[in-house]
């Protein structure tokens, strides 16, 4: 990855790993939401892992995907896998 993804970057694409809804967000720091509050299942979790890969050659164990539960978090496991 040659440039560090951002978090509206991360949320396009669990959006689209979602099936492209959009949900309503509350007015605060989308790193603060959690996924479930987001309405992000494992399935889009798994497919964002894919595409991570595919788009942005960050190879992210399932394992670890599952584990996250803010955005935030999910960023920063981007960027530390990102980094290896």
């Amino acid at each position: 990855m040659t440039t560090a993804m951002t978090i509206h970057e991360l949320h396009e694409i669990l959006i689209a790993c979602a099936g492209g809804d959009r949900p309503e967000l509350p007015d605060h720091d989308l790193a603060d939401l959690t996924l479930d509050e987001l309405g992000y299942d494992s399935l889009a979790l798994i497919e964002t892992v894919a595409r991570l890969k595919v788009q942005w050659g960050v190879d992210i164990p399932e394992g670890e995907i599952l584990e996250v539960s803010t955005l935030g978090d999910l960023l920063g496991l981007v960027h530390r896998t990102a980094a290896v």
